[in-house]
């Protein structure tokens, strides 16, 4: 099976990674985690960005704030999906990063989740990874069957209670 590459921007953005490592953990998907800034270590997330597929990495997600070029400076340098998390900073509510990542130049896609949104960033990379991974496609039905049960579930205490 094909890894998950997380890279964040900042140890910052762990509280939003770790919502991602659990549902990778969950599906049973490998992944590798690294803190690596677009504009502090950017020969760093180059050199990641370029050998991820050599690695054996499938999709790459990438988390930053405010500026939030990580996202895009991965893309660049890969043809693997990139998944962009923006994350909430000190100003705008996360708003600045939402657009840094979402507004790609042409030619470079980046898919991006909500704001703060690891889970679903991980969701998404199983998906892609499960196009081509029958037992991966397997999990992920399981695990959304289980998520309805417990939607379910809480509805019928809500009817119960009224």
């Amino acid at each position: 099976m094909k890894k998950v590459g997380i890279v964040m921007g900042s140890d910052s953005d762990l509280p939003v990674i770790q919502k991602a490592t659990a549902i990778l953990r969950e599906l049973e998907i490998p992944f590798e985690a690294h803190v690596y800034s677009a504009h502090r270590t950017p020969l760093q997330a180059h050199d990641f960005a370029a050998g991820a597929r050599e690695a054996g990495f499938g999709v790459l997600i990438a988390a930053a704030g405010m500026a939030a070029h990580l996202a895009g400076a991965i893309a660049a340098n890969t043809s693997l999906p990139v998944i962009g998390i923006p994350c909430k900073g000190p100003a705008l509510d996360g708003l600045d990063a939402l657009l840094s990542t979402v507004q790609m130049p042409s030619g470079i896609p980046v898919a991006t989740v909500g704001v703060n949104n690891g889970a679903n960033a991980a969701l998404l990379a199983a998906q892609i990874l499960a196009v081509e991974d029958a037992a991966l496609a397997a999990r992920l039905a399981a695990k959304r069957a289980a998520d309805a049960a417990k939607v379910l579930e809480k509805d019928a205490g809500i009817t119960a209670k009224l």
